[in-house]
């Protein structure tokens, strides 16, 4: 299975990267494959090309504000989630996009 993601948060410092490192953590220990585009005071850090987009099992935006570039995922379905979801429970989340992609 694999897992794209976008994280962001409205400062985009902290918290855009400690819920993408918890989202790698868990979907490691679920045995997924998981890429994860940031989105942070830096811009965007490991874009997600149409093409990873495309070939995902589940597509998962962590955020609480809009993302750049949304128009990469119009054809496609996303789980949204907020980025205090991500951190208080990412193990849950990486269950839910397994679900979601059943």
């Amino acid at each position: 299975m694999k897992i794209v993601a976008v994280t962001a948060c409205p400062t985009g410092i902290a918290h855009t990267y400690m819920a993408a490192e918890a989202l790698i953590k868990s979907a490691a220990q679920a045995h997924i494959t998981i890429h994860v585009e940031t989105q942070g005071a830096m811009g965007i850090d490991n874009k997600l090309s149409y093409k990873d987009i495309s070939v995902a099992d589940a597509v998962l935006i962590a955020s609480d504000i809009s993302i750049e570039q949304q128009e990469r995922f119009e054809q496609v379905n996303v789980l949204h989630v907020s980025i205090e979801e991500v951190l208080t429970n990412p193990d849950n989340v990486i269950q839910r996009c397994i679900q979601y992609a059943n």
